[in-house]
């Protein structure tokens, strides 16, 4: 793996962890200003609600303190005076037939019935009385022995029940208390008698254990012009600080007294608030550590991968090195034994067979430590990609000979077109002559006797297009996308009647990556295969 490769990839790693970072903050931070929000509303609202119970808190105070006083009998007689025409009651009178045994015999008589009922204090009276007669009747409401006339209601109410009076006097006193108070509290009393301040902070303490609310809080009171107030007694929680919450009207039902405002503040509100966050906070961090871990692994393995392939690299390079020593030893040794000199011809005759044979396979292997050197030229970082003006007319037409040169021509038909006589490109001699060599190599050895090639050659404007075809075994398209892997062999099962180790195709992709040429392949299983690249002039 390269150096640019390796040091793109923990680029690439590390702003992918920059990103994530990024979105989980700002996750974190939009989930906090939302609880922040929800907050605000809720003291808000928690304020309201304390100053209304607030308020019937002190209302009830003020009942409580009215209705244990006594009433005295010259108040009593002046409610009395006030309140005697105003006295509302319901009354009616019925009349029903009866019979009544007395000694023995009936008699008939007339049962009148008289009910009242007030309706101010609930109260209700009923009464009965008999008569023989119509006569009767008349006289008991002349002479008003239980029951009164039906035009004198009022009247009537009041010798009903005497204690509807009773209650009258104690509703009207109490309106009566409650005007004078309010009277005061709007023009005699301050705001500090007005409110009770560790009556208040009692009432936020105990209404703040049921709220989903911090349990630290201070408040402060402010008149209208909205300066705070000062008490001479007041809780430890009582502070005239200033606070970006809205403030909450006390005494809201009261719309004649002067305004005064309650505001709480909660000085340990972002730890409240980070509170509430825990569980996304922590599953955020578990997340960035988890991807953290993976990033570290990741570039460790890239690392040690970076090491193997410079340890791979350097032992390939000199064992080839090492390699070329005996192959040309044995080169040397191959070319005395066919000196006359060294041996007779009835010996060279015996062994003639067998000195080609090592000959031709010392070139093979010889070819073969050429290939594997180069490729590991071609990984070094520090290669410089240039090169001279090379005839690449010529260069093909003499790889092509040399090819014809190894194969039988009755088995091999290598066809040559160009557009133009010469044509000049701009490349390393032995890495352009390389590529045509391996992809012709190619050509020859995937392709069934006769073998039908054809290199085409293109002159255009800017660049030049190399074309190598044949009419071969083909490869599938699931193997397009693998054959210039390093090593890498197309599958033929338990058949290996193809000799090769997987390094032309790859070289020939290395050199194209490295001058920047655009190689493309098209192949179909059974009809063959065609290699173009496009050569920057």
């Amino acid at each position: 793996m390269r150096t640019k490769q390796i040091n793109l990839a923990v680029i690439l790693l590390a702003l992918s962890m920059l990103s994530l970072l990024i979105v989980q903050s700002f996750q974190l931070y939009l989930n906090y200003d939302q609880k922040k929000k929800e907050l605000a509303s809720e003291i808000i609202t928690f304020q309201n609600k304390i100053a209304f119970k607030h308020e019937k808190a002190e209302d009830y105070r003020r009942y409580m303190k009215i209705i244990n006083q006594d009433f005295s009998l010259e108040y009593q007689d002046i409610l009395k005076s006030e309140f005697q025409s105003l006295t509302a009651s319901k009354e009616s009178v019925s009349v029903s037939d009866t019979t009544i045994v007395s000694n023995g015999e009936r008699e008939k008589y007339l049962v009148i019935r008289g009910q009242a009922y007030d309706s101010l204090t609930g109260l209700s009276t009923e009464q009965k009385v008999l008569a023989k007669n119509y006569q009767e009747i008349q006289d008991v409401f002349n002479s008003g022995s239980g029951i009164l006339k039906g035009n004198d209601s009022s009247q009537l109410s009041l010798q009903l029940n005497q204690q509807a009076v009773q209650q009258i006097f104690k509703k009207a006193k109490y309106i009566n208390d409650m005007m004078l108070e309010a009277f005061k509290d709007n023009v005699l009393k301050s705001p500090q008698q007005r409110i009770d301040a560790v009556f208040l902070d009692s009432i936020i303490s105990f209404e703040i254990k049921e709220e989903r609310l911090p349990k630290e809080f201070t408040f402060c009171i402010y008149d209208a012009q909205g300066e705070p107030i000062s008490f001479e007694q007041a809780s430890s929680k009582y502070e005239q600080k200033p606070s970006s919450v809205e403030k909450a009207k006390l005494f809201p039902g009261n719309p004649v007294s002067e305004s005064l405002f309650l505001q709480l503040n909660f000085p340990y509100q972002n730890r409240f608030l980070l509170s509430e966050m825990r569980l996304p906070i922590i599953g955020a961090i578990l997340v960035i550590c988890i991807v953290l871990a993976a990033l570290v692994f990741m570039i460790k393995t890239i690392v040690e991968q970076k090491k193997l392939s410079e340890i791979k690299a350097g032992l390939v390079s000199n064992m080839t090195h090492e390699f070329k020593t005996p192959i040309s030893t044995i080169a040397l040794a191959c070319q005395a034994l066919k000196d006359p000199d060294i041996i007779n011809q009835e010996e060279f005759a015996l062994i003639d067979p067998y000195l080609k044979m090592i000959d031709q396979e010392n070139k093979r292997l010889e070819a073969l430590v050429e290939n594997i050197l180069q490729n590991s030229i071609l990984d070094r970082k520090d290669l410089i990609w240039e090169g001279g003006p090379i005839e690449v007319i010529a260069l093909s037409e003499e790889l092509i000979n040399n090819a014809k040169f190894r194969v039988d021509q009755n088995n091999c038909d290598i066809q040559f077109e160009s557009s133009h006589p010469k044509i000049i490109v701009n490349a390393q001699e032995t890495h352009l002559k390389s590529v045509i060599a391996n992809l012709l190599d190619n050509a020859i050895k995937y392709s069934p006797s006769p073998a039908k090639i054809k290199i085409e050659i293109k002159q255009n404007p800017g660049h030049v297009v190399l074309t190598v075809s044949d009419k071969g075994l083909g490869i599938k398209k699931e193997h397009l996308t693998k054959i210039f892997d390093n090593l890498y062999r197309v599958p033929t099962g338990n058949i290996h009647d193809v000799k090769g180790f997987g390094l032309g195709l790859n070289y020939v992709k290395k050199v194209c990556d490295g001058y920047g040429w655009d190689m493309k392949v098209n192949s179909t299983f059974g009809k063959g295969t065609t290699f173009d690249i496009t050569i920057n002039t």
